[in-house]
């Protein structure tokens, strides 16, 4: 009965991975529908939505820049630069200028930075805070992942701008990391259908279990009946 109790389970995880999955791809889409529809705000007061298109001027804190370690773009490999800007109202905001190419080189990077003011524009990205570092994050000036703590004046809002255009712009090297919904939805067919196979080998075996356990003519304790070719054969004799 152990194959009973296996094949059960085997079905129970397939259909919750694959509502889990179906969930996914439904929460996918309206997370991308949202990025699509996302406002342009300009000198923001208040915390940007996810994916807004944000107009902030200011000026660089180049002092404070960080470097994002072990970034690539077209098979180079480099750095993000992560440089605070203070806005027109005081308002501390941390920006993803771009990609710096250092090789195999573990010396600090050096990099310039505008002076006066500038006008930038630049993605929202919220702090999600979902890819846990093991470790001190920061050695030297490199970070292993944004973490905004390691300024420790902070920042206005929780997240960092991924700038688009304006003055100390770089070559652009990130891009949002999303699984379309398409994988998730083909991704709960599979879990499905393995809970479906589970299930018709579920009913296979207990059709097998049942037949087995019918009991014989001879346990039955009817003696089975002579055919003619017996009979013949004992009458000859």
């Amino acid at each position: 009965m152990i194959w009973c109790v296996l094949c059960s389970l085997l079905m129970t995880l397939g259909i919750c991975l694959g509502l889990w999955q179906w969930h996914r791809a439904a929460d996918k889409r309206e997370w991308l529908e949202a990025m699509a529809n996302a406002p342009q705000v300009e000198s923001p007061r208040e915390l940007p939505s996810e994916g807004s298109e944000l107009v902030v001027e200011g000026h660089f804190l180049g002092k404070e820049t960080l470097f994002l370690d072990n970034r690539t773009l077209d098979g180079r490999l480099g750095v993000g630069v992560l440089t605070p800007l203070v806005d027109d109202y005081g308002q501390r905001w941390l920006v993803d200028r771009g990609f710096l190419e250092t090789g195999m080189s573990r010396a600090t990077p050096e990099v310039s930075t505008p002076e006066g003011r500038v006008r930038i524009t630049g993605e929202w990205q919220a702090d999600g805070r979902q890819a846990p570092v093991f470790g001190d994050a920061l050695e030297g000036r490199r970070l292993q992942q944004i973490e905004p703590a390691a300024w420790p004046a902070g920042f206005r809002f929780d997240g960092w701008l991924h700038q688009a255009s304006g003055a100390g712009l770089l070559p652009i090297w990130w891009t949002p990391n999303v699984m379309p919904p398409e994988r998730h939805t083909a991704y709960a067919v599979q879990w499905w259908s393995l809970a479906m196979v589970a299930l018709i080998a579920l009913v296979l075996g207990a059709r097998r279990l049942q037949a087995d356990a019918r009991p014989s003519v001879t346990d039955r304790g009817i003696a089975p009946t002579a055919n003619k070719y017996t009979e013949a054969r004992e009458v000859r004799k």
